[in-house]
C-alpha cells in the first residue's frame, strides 16, 4: 500500500518561508519519518540521555539553527524554528526538547560572551562536540527571576559563587553552565558567568528521575566559592537579568511549538484509530459525538498554531510587545496539548493507556510543558496584569458614557 503525502494539518504557514528555509522543513519530516519518529519509543524507555538522538540532530544541522552563521550555524528566524520544533514534537519530545534546551543554554553565551569565549566555544556548540547547561532554577525561584538568591561576589580578577540550583537540564552531560546570581555587593544587579563543569567547589547531583520528558535528565548544582575568571562574565554587570530573559523568551516559543505538534501527532494516531474501531456497527469516526471532539480539537490548534506564528513574527521583527505574546502562545498551547493528548487518550480507550502505544508516552510528557519555563498559572498572572496595566490608559470603548463606570 502506497504511503499518503496528504496531512490532517495542512503547510498554511509555511508560505512566509524562503526556499532554502521551507527545504530545511521538508528535510525535517524526513527525519522524522525515517528515525526520529521509529526510535521515539525507545528512546522514551529510560532516563538517560539520548546520545544518538542528539548526534543526529547536530549531524542534520537542526543544532546549528541556534547559532550565528560566523561560527558555523543558520542563525535561523522564529518563524522557521517554530516550523522545525513543532515537525519534531509531533513524533519525539526528546527531540524536540533538545533542540529548545540548546537555545536556551547558549543564549547567553551568543548575546553576551567575549569574542574569544565566542570563538573557542561556539563551533563546538553548534557541532554537538561541547554542551552547555542554563543553571537559573533555584530551590526557591525560578520563573520570577527576581528571586534568586545565589550570590555571586568579585574578588580581584575573578568572580566567586555561593548558592545552589535545581531542575538543571543536561547538568550531567554540559561542558559549561551559564549561570546567573545576584551581585553580592548590591542585590539589586544580576550578573551571568559562564562556569566550567570541573571547577573546584562544583557539585553535580546524581540525576533525578520524572514522571515524563525522558531522554534529557535532569539535575541539581551546588556552588562552594566557585570561582570563575571575570573574562567569563557574559554581558556586563547587571545585564545578568536581560540576558535569562531573552533566553526564557525564546524557550517559551519553543515550548510552545513542541507542546503543538505533540498535540498535532496525537489527533493523528487519534483520527487513524477512530477510522478503524469499530462500536454498535459502525466505526468511531462516523459517531458524531466523536466528530465534534476532533472538530474541536483542530480548530483550537489551528488558532494557537496562528498565535505562535505572530508570536514568532513580532520577535523576528523586535516588537516590544513580544514577551507578552510569548506568554499567550506558551499558556494556551501547553494548556490546550494537555487536553488534546487527554481527549485522544480517551477516544483510543485501552489501547491508548499501553506503553506501547505513543499516547501514553505523549501523555506523560504534555504535563511538563505547562510547568516548564514558566507555569501556566504565571503566564495568566503576567498577561492579565499587563492587559489591566495597559487598561488604565488604553482607548476608551464608544459605546460607554463619559464619566465614572461605576456610576452606571
Amino acid at each position: 500500500m502506497e504511503k499518503s503525502t496528504e496531512r490532517l494539518f495542512g503547510d498554511h504557514f509555511l508560505t512566509s518561508l524562503t526556499i532554502d528555509e521551507r527545504l530545511l522543513v521538508s528535510r525535517v519530516r524526513a527525519l522524522c519519518r525515517r528515525t526520529l519518529g521509529p526510535e521515539a519509543a525507545a528512546v522514551a524507555r529510560e532516563d538517560v540521555f539520548a546520545w544518538n538522538t542528539f548526534r543526529t540532530l547536530a549531524r542534520e544541522g537542526i543544532i546549528a539553527t541556534a547559532f550565528p552563521k560566523e561560527y558555523g550555524g543558520t542563525d535561523s528566524r522564529q518563524v522557521l524554528r517554530i516550523r522545525i520544533i513543532e515537525e519534531i514534537g509531533r513524533v519525539c519530545s526528546t527531540a524536540a526538547s533538545m533542540i529548545t534546551g540548546t537555545d536556551l543554554s547558549s543564549r547567553a553565551i551568543v548575546a553576551g560572551a567575549t569574542q574569544a569565549l565566542k570563538t573557542e566555544l561556539l563551533p563546538r556548540l553548534c557541532t554537538g562536540e561541547i554542551q552547555s547547561a542554563f543553571a537559573l532554577t533555584e530551590p526557591g525561584a525560578g520563573s520570577d527571576v527576581r528571586g534568586l538568591e545565589m550570590l555571586v561576589r568579585r574578588v580581584g580578577d575573578s568572580y566567586v559563587v555561593n548558592g545552589r540550583k535545581k531542575f538543571i537540564t543536561r547538568a550531567t552531560t554540559a561542558d559549561w553552565f551559564v549561570v546567573v546570581g545576584r551581585l553580592a555587593d548590591d542585590h539589586s544587579k544580576f550578573i551571568a558567568l559562564l562556569v566550567h563543569k570541573d571547577a573546584p567547589g562544583l557539585t553535580i547531583s546524581p540525576e533525578v528521575g520524572k514522571l515524563g520528558w525522558f531522554g534529557v535528565p535532569i539535575s541539581s548544582l551546588q556552588f562552594d566559592d566557585v570561582a570563575a575568571p571575570a573574562t567569563h562574565r557574559l554581558g556586563e554587570e547587571g545585564e545578568g537579568f536581560n540576558l535569562a530573559q531573552d533566553a526564557l523568551l525564546r524557550a517559551r516559543i519553543g515550548h510552545a511549538g513542541m507542546a503543538l505538534g505533540r498535540a498535532i501527532g496525537a489527533i493523528e494516531i487519534a483520527s487513524a484509530y477512530v477510522t478503524e474501531r469499530n462500536v454498535f456497527g459502525k466505526t468511531l469516526g462516523e459517531q458524531q459525538g466523536v466528530q465534534w471532539m476532533l472538530a474541536d480539537m483542530a480548530t483550537q490548534i489551528e488558532a494557537s498554531r496562528a498565535l505562535l506564528a505572530l508570536t514568532a513574527e513580532k520577535y523576528d521583527r523586535g516588537d516590544a510587545d513580544v514577551a507578552i505574546f510569548a506568554s499567550m502562545a506558551k499558556q494556551h498551547s501547553t494548556d490546550l496539548c494537555m487536553k488534546v493528548v487527554t481527549d485522544t487518550l480517551q477516544l483510543t480507550g485501552g489501547r491508548g493507556y499501553l506503553q506501547d502505544f505513543p499516547l501514553e508516552r505523549f501523555f506523560r510528557d504534555a504535563k511538563l510543558n505547562q510547568i516548564g519555563e514558566g507555569a501556566s498559572e504565571v503566564h495568566k498572572t503576567v498577561i492579565g496584569r499587563d492587559l489591566v496595566r495597559r487598561a488604565r490608559t488604553a482607548e476608551r470603548n464608544p459605546c460607554l458614557h463619559e464619566g465614572l463606570l461605576t456610576e452606571y
